[in-house]
């Protein structure tokens, strides 16, 4: 069990905390969705209550290790400041005198925003200079970016090796979550996964194969599965090159008693765009047309099965939710697991976007934070920054 921040007294003293403000910009540098800043604030609060002097780091964007003005933090401090209703100061750099000095001068309840920790190369490279400048300026590491977590970098990593190191509130519940549906599930337990590319999500079938007993296929990702069950699927992305990974997984199943459900029916066009002319297919998708969402029937197999689920993950969408024509299997799945009686766990990135775009992600058990450190938990990977926080 890893140490969190009920576990340290943060009275009195400097809390460097690692927090995903990697928020969505548009041209005229303005947030679009605060829901990563509004994730954090538990935590932010429950330091500042408790008489800690909190200094905040993030990153936003690729600036690849120089200063772009595109990427600065200023947008994110007005809106903490407005959030919390208190003054957050936010300075032009994260190490140097300057930065030690006003974090030096802060009294208990005072809140500090460095600038993007990816301004410095050396925070990708977890270089252990920068990853101790960052660390003199706390006395406890607060680690609350899950998104970050399956990286080893400075601010995650590397800061670790010289401050008492903690779990905040966003990351406790991820682990809490995740630990729970790897290692320890009710069941029957059904996995959905959704989303372009098979690859990304064979880790994950391999790994989850011994504790699911359903897995439900949606996505672009399906029809690589339907081409080796000797379906037609048209114009649809198919990646030959997974062909033979794809039998065996359909072999591994077979011998632990998994049941592998596919689309039966296709919402198909001729084209990938918003005014494109649609139709339903059943089975086999005709030549030139090209399979975007899940079919009604299919929808209905897909909510049969998760009925009498007790456990549910899913891991993205079953369509191209982001145009109106293919959203509706990710919009009607959503819609359903969101009133089932089960431990409902809902991967980051993609998947968190459709399910948030509907306004169900309170309707859920878990909205995990982080895209590629939720895959890389359900791969069984340890996440470096997770792995480096005390424990208890």
């Amino acid at each position: 069990m890893k140490k969190t921040l009920k576990d340290v007294s943060v009275e009195g003293k400097r809390v460097l905390m690692r927090a995903d403000f990697n928020v969505p910009l548009d041209k005229k540098h303005n947030i679009t969705d605060d829901s990563r800043i509004v994730a954090a604030l538990t935590s932010i609060q429950y330091i500042l209550d408790n008489g800690g002097k909190l200094i905040l780091m993030s990153h936003l964007g690729r600036p690849k290790g120089e200063f772009k003005s595109e990427f600065n933090l200023n947008p994110v401090a007005e809106r903490l400041s407005a959030l919390l209703n208190r003054d957050v100061k936010k300075l032009d750099d994260c190490i140097g005198e300057d930065v030690e000095e006003a974090v030096y001068k802060m009294k208990e309840g005072d809140i500090i925003l460095l600038e993007n920790l990816r301004f410095h190369r050396e925070e990708k490279k977890n270089d252990a200079i920068f990853a101790k400048q960052l660390a003199s300026l706390g006395e406890i590491f607060v680690e609350d970016a899950f998104g970050t977590c399956h990286r080893a970098h400075a601010s995650t990593v590397g800061v670790t090796e010289y401050l008492p190191s903690v779990a905040g509130f966003l990351v406790q519940k991820e682990i809490e979550y995740f630990e729970k549906v790897t290692k320890n599930p009710d069941n029957p337990f059904c996995l959905i996964l959704g989303g372009a590319k098979v690859a990304d999500k064979i880790p994950v079938i391999e790994n989850m194969l011994d504790i699911i007993d359903y897995l439900l296929i949606g996505g672009a990702m399906a029809y690589t599965f339907l081409k080796s069950r000797c379906k037609g699927i048209g114009a649809s992305r198919y990646e030959s090159e997974m062909a033979d990974t794809v039998d065996k997984i359909f072999e591994m199943a077979r011998k632990k008693d998994v049941s592998i459900f596919l689309p039966c029916d296709h919402v198909v066009a001729k084209e990938i765009k918003e005014t494109a002319e649609t139709k339903i297919v059943d089975e086999n998708i005709p030549d030139n047309w090209i399979g975007l969402d899940i079919g009604p029937k299919t929808v209905d197999n897909y909510k049969a099965i998760l009925k009498e689920a007790k456990t549910i993950v899913w891991n993205g969408p079953v369509g191209l939710f982001e145009m109106k024509p293919f959203s509706n299997g990710t919009k009607e799945i959503a819609e359903f697991i969101s009133t089932l009686d089960a431990v409902t766990v809902i991967g980051g990135g993609d998947t968190a976007a459709a399910v948030n775009q509907l306004d169900l992600g309170s309707k859920m058990s878990h909205m995990s934070t982080g895209g590629g450190a939720s895959l890389e938990y359900l791969e069984g990977k340890e996440l470096p920054g997770i792995a480096a926080l005390s424990e208890k």
